[in-house]
């Protein structure tokens, strides 16, 4: 389906299945993978050596989706806008649900930052001068979905909205502007490599909105890594990118990662996500990155529907409310 529903659609349950693929490895270095599951072929249950998600039964989703689908939610009921204080009180009410139903997948270190600041009454422009991890790309994908890139400056904005309230720095804002390009340019019709240029583009704009801080800018280090990872060898990719580029929850390495696999296995989405949930580091946020990403570009027919359908009930999702109501957003094709 590549209908434009079908890409919107595919760019949420691309960052789902990504996100539930990634989830039993998350926190894990490569050979700790390798001894508790041999190699990630799909959705498998957590280990109970996992560190964040003990035990979670197969297809599970992390807050990498789940902060995503708040966001759509909170943008159809804003008609397109978020008040950043009501973001802010929203994250929290998640964190504590998630608390109180025992689970270790919290806020990040930069959200849980910034929101503590909110909370003293730090103003929203400030709380998130510090946000410098991938928090802000791993939730974008709705604001691609609901705004057009024709305007490249407006879909800037449109992120810098949702997202300077946590990651208000030129890298956290630069890694999200990039993924939430990529998303509205597939959601556009684009196709990957074109999708992909978009992205770069779109991390020198989102850079110039926040607060500059030291680091490799986003935009120069896409464009350096999808050129160098058409010269590695298929079998040496995953060690390459968890070597080089790097797998933290940095934006500047899982988010710049997301777009490697995305660039050298994009034509083979299934392929990409178990190679990102292999690697270790942030697995689960960069396969949900790579996942929003390939899914806006090829459609939701182009992902395996087996794994969808387990993820879709394993975790009672409802996706076409969503779907139709940021589209409604974003206005007619």
């Amino acid at each position: 389906m590549h209908s434009r529903v079908g890409r919107a659609r595919g760019a949420l349950l691309g960052l789902a299945l990504g996100d539930a693929l990634g989830m039993p490895t998350q926190s894990m270095s490569p050979s700790d993978i390798a001894t508790h599951y041999g190699e990630i072929t799909g959705l498998v249950d957590a280990v109970a050596a996992q560190p964040i998600a003990p035990g979670l039964p197969a297809g599970t989703i992390t807050d990498d989706t789940e902060q995503a689908l708040l966001l759509a939610r909170l943008l159809i009921e804003g008609d397109g806008q978020v008040d950043a204080s009501a973001y802010g009180r929203a994250l929290l009410v998640w964190e504590a649900g998630m608390i109180s139903r025992g689970s270790a997948d919290l806020l990040g270190p930069s959200t849980k930052l910034a929101l503590t600041r909110l909370a003293a009454g730090v103003p929203p422009a400030e709380t998130g001068r510090d946000g410098v991890t991938n928090g802000a790309a791993m939730r974008v994908a709705p604001v691609g979905i609901a705004t057009p890139p024709a305007d490249l400056d407006r879909l800037a904005d449109a992120v810098a909205e949702t997202a300077r309230v946590t990651h208000n720095t030129s890298l956290g804002l630069g890694a999200a502007v990039a993924v939430a390009a990529v998303v509205s340019a597939g959601i556009a019709g684009a196709g990957l490599a074109e999708a992909l240029d978009l992205g770069e583009q779109g991390a020198l704009l989102g850079a110039r909105r926040g607060r500059l801080v030291a680091g490799a800018e986003i935009g120069p280090r896409i464009r350096w890594a999808r050129q160098w990872v058409r010269g590695i060898p298929a079998a040496e990719l995953g060690g390459a990118i968890g070597q080089v580029i790097g797998t933290s929850v940095a934006a500047q390495e899982s988010v710049v990662a997301a777009f490697a696999l995305a660039e050298a296995l994009g034509e083979r989405p299934l392929d990409a996500l178990l190679l990102a949930a292999n690697l270790g580091g942030d697995t689960d946020t960069i396969a949900a990155i790579c996942g929003a990403m390939l899914g806006a570009c090829h459609g939701s027919a182009a992902l395996p529907t087996d794994l969808t359908t387990r993820v879709i009930r394993v975790n009672a999702l409802a996706l076409d409310p969503l779907v139709q109501g940021l589209l409604a957003l974003r206005g007619p094709a």
